[in-house]
């Protein structure tokens, strides 16, 4: 059997509002546009992903949050409706997806033999968080492959930014692991935004652009300092000074999916590529992608 391989990695930010400014058909409510600056930017990372051939897509979200241990999806099959408890608004999606359980336990397995503590998710009922389905949603929404879905371990709540992170390499090195002895090739999705300190109020029309830009300069200099090392191949600088930027600007990279894709590609120092930046109330969103072809 031929070596699997990680075919390329992308920070893939999940604002509900960018599907819900796609209307796409599996999404009750209709908008009028918006966001388009980052929508843009999926369009770009789709089409640097258009000449790549993969079987799955692995991604790392924030908002299936576990408490004791790293959970991976275990059931073949989920069809249900997905509503963002904040958003109910824009975000009330039908999902219908596939899930490689294969490749799932094996991660889980090469991870529990580094002494994470993991568990297999076999709930049929269990309801996907909207991270997960917004990110694949932008970057497949022909949702055509299977998926392996990864917990966010809330090891920072019980200990600190440090400990999460330490795990979190583990588990980026299970997960490479596993891809290459499974013989499939495999794109990875951190889903998280960067600065994440955002409006407390929403506009009167949601995708009303006259009213999204940074919460603060403080936000926006942290983020494009945090793209500029990513951008550059300096990834271990971007992880050593992740827990500053996660405390002081309340970043997602507090659930550890970055730092487990940074770890999975082995600490890329190739450049990343940026497709995008931009603002959903308030947050600082980068689409960005790392081609391990291009080191």
């Amino acid at each position: 059997m031929a070596k699997g391989e990680i075919v390329m990695g992308a920070l893939a930010p999940h604002p509900p509002h960018l599907v819900y400014a796609e209307n796409p058909s599996q999404n009750e409510p209709v908008s009028e546009g918006g966001w388009e600056e980052l929508r843009w930017g999926y369009e770009r990372l789709r089409k640097s992903l258009a000449d790549k051939e993969f079987d799955v897509i692995i991604i790392h979200t924030p908002h299936w949050q576990t408490y004791v241990g790293t959970h991976f999806l275990g059931v073949p099959h989920f069809k249900n409706l997905s509503v963002d408890p904040i958003f109910p608004n824009l975000f009330r999606y039908n999902y219908d997806l596939t899930v490689d359980v294969e490749l799932s336990r094996s991660i889980h397995d090469h991870a529990a033999k580094t002494g994470l503590h993991v568990q297999m998710m076999e709930n049929p009922d269990f309801r996907i968080d909207y991270g997960t389905i917004t990110s694949c949603h932008l970057v497949r929404p022909d949702w055509d492959l299977p998926i392996v879905c990864i917990s966010s371990n809330r090891s920072r709540n019980y200990f600190s930014v440090e400990v999460m992170q330490a795990n979190m390499v583990k588990l980026g090195q299970a997960t490479r692991e596993a891809i290459e002895a499974s013989g499939k090739r495999a794109l990875l999705l951190s889903s998280n935004s960067l600065s994440h300190r955002h409006f407390t109020e929403e506009p009167e029309v949601p995708e009303d652009m006259s009213q999204e830009h940074i919460t603060n300069h403080h936000q926006y200099l942290w983020d494009m300092k945090m793209i500029e090392l990513m951008c550059s191949g300096k990834t271990r600088e971007m992880i050593d000074i992740m827990p500053d930027f996660t405390e002081q600007t309340v970043a997602e990279t507090d659930a550890g999916s970055l730092t487990w894709l940074m770890s999975a590609l082995d600490f890329p120092e190739y450049q990343g590529e940026i497709h995008a930046y931009g603002t959903v109330i308030g947050t600082g969103n980068a689409i960005i992608g790392w081609d391990p072809a291009s080191a």
